[in-house]
């Protein structure tokens, strides 16, 4: 009788909170919910979009480059020593100070022993009723890693990073066993319910594709409450390889969210489903275009 193979399982948390307007509150916040979930038996915690504010992006106003940091810098130096004393990955995002003039929408990823491992910049960014990002960051130029930690090889993506497929796909090609996407997003005052609704389903939806077409786990942690004339819609989840909810949060309380994800499913399921080794890289060339107007056959 053959061997059952034994379980590469890493347990995740995601902390999915409200925001205060204090900067430091909200650090506090986000440290006594790491220590729980710590003593609780996560081994990699990741935080929500930009969770040391509330989402200053509504608007565009110039007093709010005065909440970014430097990396490393305060926040990495405290999780850091969180990281170290805990032995627990953190994924964080943070607004980022690049240089004057140069900001970021950054995840820091945190190793087991402090260290920072490694960063992502936000790759797409948004320029949306209520979500006018552009105003206050430049394009992420590091590409899609991946990041080898104690427990696991993973990415970080943010928010709008979610829609897009090819971010996801590139993440998974450098070795991301799991994919963590720190969220912001909600339901716009006065919006239809049914079009409110079909917004939240898509929004899962397509990260669940990621997981399934990579044949990976995919992390998304939102934030809660309403902030301004948005109601974050919370609703932080996991899904496996094949796509299937793992863990689900409350859409409307402050929750830490555990999932228990073996690592071993994602060769099982590249195997049942080799998506990755039936790819045509050798067509797939246009990809590179904004946009087709033309195409020649010969």
């Amino acid at each position: 009788m053959p061997k059952a193979r034994r379980k590469e399982q890493v347990t995740l948390a995601l902390v999915q909170m409200s925001a205060g307007e204090a900067p430091e509150a909200n650090l506090a916040k986000a440290v006594q919910r790491i220590e729980l979930a710590a003593r609780q038996g996560a081994q990699i915690v990741c935080l929500q979009e930009l969770f040391r504010s509330r989402y200053f992006c509504q608007s565009e106003d110039a007093r709010r480059f005065k909440l970014a940091e430097s990396i490393p810098g305060p926040s990495t130096e405290t999780l850091g020593t969180l990281a170290r004393k805990r032995r627990i990955v953190v994924v964080a995002s943070l607004f980022e100070k690049r240089s004057a003039g140069i900001y970021h929408n950054t995840a820091v990823i945190i190793d087991a022993d402090g260290s920072i491992v490694g960063r992502y910049r936000k790759m797409h960014i948004p320029d949306d009723p209520l979500y006018y990002e552009k105003f206050y960051f430049a394009p992420g130029d590091l590409g899609f890693p991946s990041f080898q930690t104690r427990y696991a090889k993973i990415s970080a993506l943010v928010c709008w990073d979610q829609w897009f497929p090819e971010g996801a796909r590139l993440a998974a090609l450098s070795g991301a066993q799991i994919l963590f996407y720190p969220t912001a997003i909600g339901w716009i005052a006065k919006e239809p319910r049914t079009v409110a609704l079909n917004q939240r389903n898509a929004w899962e939806l397509i990260q669940r594709s990621h997981a399934i077409a990579n044949g990976v786990y995919v992390a998304s942690v939102n934030r809660v409450g309403r902030e301004g004339k948005i109601k974050f819609w919370g609703r932080s989840f996991v899904a496996g390889p094949f796509g299937e909810i793992v863990a689900l949060a409350d859409g409307d309380r402050e929750e830490v969210l555990f999932a228990k994800c073996d690592l071993g499913k994602i060769a099982e399921t590249r195997q049942s489903w080799p998506f990755l080794r039936d790819r045509r890289i050798d067509a797939y060339g246009s990809l590179q275009s904004r946009f087709l107007d033309k195409i020649d056959n010969g």
